[in-house]
């Protein structure tokens, strides 16, 4: 049960952020998104190489998540952009909130499953 759920959930996030970052990709080129986009969330980047970056490492972490390669990775490297999704959907723009919460929700499930893989960033004293 909890293997289909985790492979079901992997599926889910990565083609969440995949999909996301290939529709920044239409908004960096000028061309119309496929899919809605927040208007507050484009007005905070307000240099296009924010935007660049940030829907490179989604596509990039959705990939991995779908291929099942470097999962860890993926899910540390994703942290701070589903932190930042969360807190702008809560505070600035309400729309798209439930959206958010699902992605934090779905972070949190495959980050307790993967749970042992951070253990090592927590230690006092690390090996050399």
């Amino acid at each position: 049960m909890t293997r289909a759920l985790l492979h079901i959930n992997r599926v889910l996030l990565g083609l969440i952020f995949l999909i996301a970052g290939v529709n920044g990709y239409f908004v960096i080129v000028g061309l119309d998104p496929f899919i809605e986009t927040s208007p507050e969330a484009m007005d905070m980047f307000q240099f296009q190489y924010l935007l660049v970056f940030e829907k490179s490492l989604e596509v990039i972490c959705g990939a991995l998540l779908l291929i099942n390669r470097f999962v860890p990775l993926a899910l540390s490297m994703l942290s701070p952009i589903i932190a930042n999704i969360f807190l702008l959907h809560l505070f600035v723009n309400h729309s798209l909130l439930a959206l958010a919460v699902i992605l934090v929700i779905l972070h949190c499930f495959m980050l307790f499953i993967y749970r042992k893989n951070f253990t090592s960033i927590f230690e006092k004293k690390p090996l050399p």
